[in-house]
């Protein structure tokens, strides 16, 4: 159900014109976005506060509405409608001026203009990323055109005023509001809002001073970087509009670990499979790796999914030069299978030796494993 005008803007009801308006003057600026900006509301309470200002500050509205209240206002046709005007900078600029309700948006865009980013994936493998590497990238950007040199005319041709315009790049647009006819400045549709037309279009660009380009960069990637980081490359993206300065360029890295690796921050992980022979009396194995095989000791005893840890063989830190992180190789024992007369014949005699102690796992019984697992 609607507001009563009176309440929403704090008045009595026998209130004259000039307190009307000074209320309506202090709620709309308590609801300006550059002093209200914590509200996402802001700008549907200053409508309803303008709904309730045309109501009351038009006399036959305003006596219609304190005989029939909204319904009265309905059915006689006299119900604000806010369709037939731009936004809510066409009443703030209204009431308040230029300056006041360009915060809500709306006007001409004249001068320059930055261009947009460009954003550009390239892969590259593990170890690259662990060494570091220069990769070429291609991409299409809007570019200045080299032809008119930006200006979009055909070199020796004259650049003349807009006769829409009159050379200001801005037109008055006038639209309606609560307090009648709002003037407001929209972009010349003619020449673009630039004030100038070039008498004969640049062959090159159609006379739009701008072209699409390929282009083809080298681009270094630090070493330890991690899939999905960004490099920026600054000026590198579209060329800017007016003399504005040109976007950037982004490019994402996309890093291709390959079967058998993980990475956890500057932690590279990897499995080894161990028989379980091998896992029980120790061994040693050569891990492959980025800078070179890796010699991993094994030590005896070592038990299904135990993490052995060889410090500095990581991925360098991108933030920390020098500082490597660490590798870890997790052990994955398997048991033989398809066994030979002689070798089932010694494993049933080392059964035989086998102990219950033997069997025992100091560091965590599987109980506990199981408690964890299901308690967590």
């Amino acid at each position: 159900m609607p507001s009563d005008p009176y309440e929403l803007l704090g008045v009595p009801r026998d209130a004259d014109e000039t307190t009307i308006k000074k209320a309506f003057r202090r709620l709309a600026r308590e609801l300006h976005p550059d002093v209200n900006s914590h509200d996402p509301d802001a700008e549907e309470k200053f409508k309803a506060a303008a709904t309730a200002y045309e109501i009351l500050s038009d006399s036959e509205r305003r006596a219609t509405y304190d005989r029939y209240g909204h319904e009265g206002l309905r059915s006689g046709g006299q119900a604000p409608n806010f369709d037939g005007f731009g936004n809510v900078g066409d009443i703030f600029n209204a009431f308040f001026g230029e300056a006041f309700g360009g915060a809500f948006g709306g006007g001409a865009r004249t001068g320059p203009r930055q261009g947009e980013d460009v954003a550009v994936a390239v892969e590259i493998d593990l170890g690259q990323a662990y060494r570091g590497a220069r990769v070429e990238v291609t991409f299409e950007a809007i570019d200045r055109c080299e032809h008119c040199h930006g200006n979009g005319a055909e070199p020796g041709t004259p650049i003349t005023t807009c006769d829409k315009c009159g050379g200001n790049g801005i037109l008055q647009a006038v639209t309606r509001s609560p307090f009648g006819q709002v003037v407001r400045q929209v972009a010349c549709d003619k020449c673009g809002g630039e004030g100038k037309i070039p008498e004969q279009p640049c062959e090159t660009c159609d006379g739009r001073g701008l072209v699409v380009g390929h282009r083809r960069l080298e681009v270094d990637i630090p070493a330890g970087i991690a899939d999905g980081q960004r490099i920026r490359l600054s000026g590198r993206g579209h060329a800017g509009e007016r003399g504005g300065p040109p976007g950037d360029l982004y490019v994402v890295v996309q890093v291709a670990l390959g079967d058998g690796w993980l990475r956890d921050e500057d932690d590279l992980v990897t499995v080894t499979d161990l028989a379980a022979p091998h896992a029980a009396l120790g061994t040693s194995v050569e891990i492959p790796h980025p800078d070179g095989d890796v010699t991993v000791e094994i030590p005896a005893g070592t038990q299904p999914g135990a993490v052995l840890t060889v410090k500095g063989k990581g991925m360098p830190m991108l933030r920390r030069q020098g500082r490597f992180g660490d590798l870890r190789v997790v052990a994955n024992v398997v048991i033989p299978r398809r066994l030979t007369a002689q070798q089932r014949q010694a494993l049933e005699a080392f059964a035989e030796t086998i102990t219950p102690e033997q069997l025992r796992n100091d560091d965590d019984s599987m109980v506990g494993k199981l408690r964890r697992l299901f308690h967590r």
